[in-house]
Protein backbone atom coordinates (compact mmCIF):
# COMPACT_ATOMS: atom_id res chain seq x y z
CA UNK A 1 0.00 0.00 0.00
CA UNK A 2 1.34 3.19 -1.23
CA UNK A 3 1.00 6.33 0.40
CA UNK A 4 -0.05 9.91 -1.05
CA UNK A 5 3.06 12.24 -1.59
CA UNK A 6 1.75 15.65 0.81
CA UNK A 7 1.65 18.07 -2.12
CA UNK A 8 2.99 21.77 -1.47
CA UNK A 9 2.78 24.81 -3.77
CA UNK A 10 5.96 27.11 -4.64
CA UNK A 11 5.32 30.26 -3.51
CA UNK A 12 7.28 31.52 -6.56
CA UNK A 13 6.35 29.61 -9.47
CA UNK A 14 3.17 28.44 -7.92
CA UNK A 15 3.89 24.66 -8.93
CA UNK A 16 2.63 21.61 -6.74
CA UNK A 17 5.40 19.51 -5.51
CA UNK A 18 5.95 16.77 -3.09
CA UNK A 19 6.79 18.89 -0.25
CA UNK A 20 10.30 16.34 0.22
CA UNK A 21 11.22 18.39 -3.14
CA UNK A 22 10.91 22.06 -1.36
CA UNK A 23 12.43 23.82 1.42
CA UNK A 24 9.76 24.62 4.25
CA UNK A 25 10.35 28.52 5.52
CA UNK A 26 8.51 28.41 9.13
CA UNK A 27 7.25 31.73 11.02
CA UNK A 28 7.59 29.96 14.20
CA UNK A 29 4.04 30.39 16.93
CA UNK A 30 6.66 31.27 19.28
CA UNK A 31 7.97 34.31 17.16
CA UNK A 32 11.09 33.72 15.00
CA UNK A 33 11.72 31.57 11.91
CA UNK A 34 13.38 28.38 10.96
CA UNK A 35 14.02 26.22 8.35
CA UNK A 36 12.08 22.71 7.72
CA UNK A 37 11.93 22.16 11.59
CA UNK A 38 9.01 23.70 13.65
CA UNK A 39 4.94 24.45 14.42
CA UNK A 40 3.80 27.37 13.01
CA UNK A 41 2.72 29.23 9.57
CA UNK A 42 4.87 27.69 6.59
CA UNK A 43 5.58 28.55 3.41
CA UNK A 44 7.67 26.73 0.68
CA UNK A 45 10.18 26.94 -2.00
CA UNK A 46 11.96 25.41 -4.78
CA UNK A 47 15.52 24.24 -5.02
CA UNK A 48 16.03 26.46 -7.74
CA UNK A 49 17.98 29.55 -8.01
CA UNK A 50 15.42 30.72 -10.27
CA UNK A 51 12.64 30.47 -7.28
CA UNK A 52 14.97 31.86 -4.99
CA UNK A 53 15.64 35.34 -7.12
CA UNK A 54 12.10 35.10 -7.85
CA UNK A 55 10.97 34.86 -4.24
CA UNK A 56 13.18 37.17 -2.81
CA UNK A 57 13.25 40.12 -5.46
CA UNK A 58 9.18 39.76 -5.11
CA UNK A 59 8.58 39.14 -0.83
CA UNK A 60 6.99 36.32 -1.89
CA UNK A 61 8.44 34.70 1.29
CA UNK A 62 6.69 38.10 3.65
CA UNK A 63 3.36 38.01 1.82
CA UNK A 64 3.09 34.06 2.33
CA UNK A 65 4.34 34.21 6.10
CA UNK A 66 2.87 37.46 6.86
CA UNK A 67 6.18 38.81 8.37
CA UNK A 68 9.61 40.14 7.72
CA UNK A 69 11.63 37.63 7.01
CA UNK A 70 15.06 38.03 8.37
CA UNK A 71 18.83 38.01 5.95
CA UNK A 72 19.82 35.26 7.45
CA UNK A 73 16.87 32.97 6.10
CA UNK A 74 17.90 34.11 2.95
CA UNK A 75 21.32 33.96 3.75
CA UNK A 76 20.89 30.22 4.31
CA UNK A 77 18.47 29.45 1.37
CA UNK A 78 21.66 30.59 -0.52
CA UNK A 79 24.44 28.42 0.75
CA UNK A 80 21.83 25.90 0.69
CA UNK A 81 21.50 26.32 -2.89
CA UNK A 82 24.96 26.72 -3.96
CA UNK A 83 25.42 23.16 -2.22
CA UNK A 84 22.68 21.68 -4.06
CA UNK A 85 23.80 22.92 -7.31
CA UNK A 86 27.56 21.79 -6.65
CA UNK A 87 26.00 18.80 -5.85
CA UNK A 88 24.54 18.43 -9.17
CA UNK A 89 27.74 19.83 -11.03
CA UNK A 90 29.49 16.54 -9.45
CA UNK A 91 26.61 14.14 -10.56
CA UNK A 92 26.99 15.17 -14.15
Amino acid sequence: MSTKPTLRRCVACRELLDRQQLWRVIRLAEGGMALDQGMGRSAYLCTTQSCFEEAKRRKRLQKALRCQVADSIYTALEQRLHVTSSAGAEAR
